[in-house]
């Protein structure tokens, strides 16, 4: 004899379709192994979710009432005209049931938040995907189009709808944002524009709208900062909108490297002026010069350190890091006989 899915789901035969969706999240969340220890819950689980699968599809619920689960699985009918009769139509659970778990709840794990609340009284369905609109820029000198969408949108998901009347809210929608090292050191004003959905008076239905978010850079900021706009996310009538989280990226530099509060710039210098000395004019972030005077042997790679010329401290931007300069030695290709006899007279061995 066949296993009964109603009695699975614990519902009957005449159970609507809202009935079978309610019927599994009782019995999927009541034996699903994170919460239910005990021996056989993990079979009795992927019971539920083949129960499930069946019984949600149209197709698969008809053959079942008529023919049961082996006429389901064993070449039961199908049969022309839409009627069923007997044919080669044979049907296994192919399915992951904690993937079946997920698709219907929105999330991998909701007992952290649901079992300490309970649930509400509404059906749950699978996750909702919602557009984000792409953030252009207004009033910036920098790219058109900084975040490289091209103009496509962000995607989030959400998690289910509701906890005891409580609205879940979305998961946060986080892009980077790329600043120059010149903006970090004097720090700058950003405005970024987002598209989203708004809901209408009527509280259901909802369009489409532009919003200017702005955002005050300031000096010395590090890389992975992040600027949270709470609740400005697509708004919906069943869930609280996400946080739009930017991450402050730097921008690749044509001169610097940033570690830290401290800029490196690469000084490359010919042989001849790394062992007779030169002076180096060293650029800084705000546009100077720096005289560097060389009189000593400057071996490749070495580290000059000009104290104060790097970026503000993000927590004392009236201090500033270093400018360290590092020396690339440039070889000759090749020297003249003549130079080797110099060299090699004057050069300690």
């Amino acid at each position: 004899m066949g296993k009964d899915f109603y009695k699975i789901l614990g519902v009957t035969k005449a159970s609507t379709d809202d009935e079978i969706k309610k019927g599994y999240r009782k019995m999927a969340l009541k034996y699903h192994p994170d919460k239910n220890k005990s021996p056989g819950a993990e079979e009795k689980f992927k019971e539920i979710a083949e129960a499930y699968d069946v019984l949600s599809d149209k197709k698969k619920r008809e053959i079942y009432d008529k023919y049961g689960e082996d006429g389901l699985k064993n070449g039961g009918p199908s049969g022309g005209g839409g009627h069923p009769g007997p044919g080669t139509y044979s049907y296994s659970f192919q399915g992951n049931p904690h993937e079946t778990f997920r698709m219907f709840f929105g999330t991998d794990n909701p007992f952290d938040n649901f079992f300490h609340s309970g649930f509400g009284g509404q059906g749950m369905g699978g996750p909702r995907q919602y557009q984000f609109g792409h953030p252009g820029q207004e009033d910036m000198d920098i790219d058109d189009d900084p975040f490289g969408f091209g103009g496509q949108g962000m995607h989030g998901h959400h998690m289910g709808p509701h906890v005891r009347g409580r609205k879940r809210q979305d998961p946060p929608v986080v892009k980077d944002l790329p600043v120059s090292l010149e903006d970090i050191h004097r720090g700058t004003t950003k405005k970024l524009k987002i598209t989203r959905r708004v809901l209408n008076p009527d509280g259901k239905t909802t369009r489409i709208e532009d919003k200017i978010l702005t955002i005050d850079v300031k000096p010395g900021w590090k890389a992975g900062t992040k600027i949270t706009f709470p609740k400005e996310g697509d708004q919906s009538p069943n869930s609280v909108p996400a946080d739009v989280v930017f991450v402050i990226k730097d921008k690749p530099h044509t001169q610097f490297a940033r570690e830290g509060s401290d800029i490196t710039y690469k000084a490359k210098i010919p042989l001849r002026d790394s062992l007779c000395g030169t002076t180096v004019q060293v650029p800084t972030i705000d546009g100077r010069k720096i005289p560097l005077r060389l009189t000593d042997v400057v071996k490749p790679n070495s580290l000059k350190r000009i104290q104060g010329e790097g970026l503000p401290l993000p927590k004392q931007p009236n201090k500033r890091g270093d400018l360290i300069v590092q020396f690339d030695v440039t070889f000759p290709n090749h020297i003249s006989s003549t130079a080797k006899e110099i060299l090699s007279d004057c050069l300690p061995r």
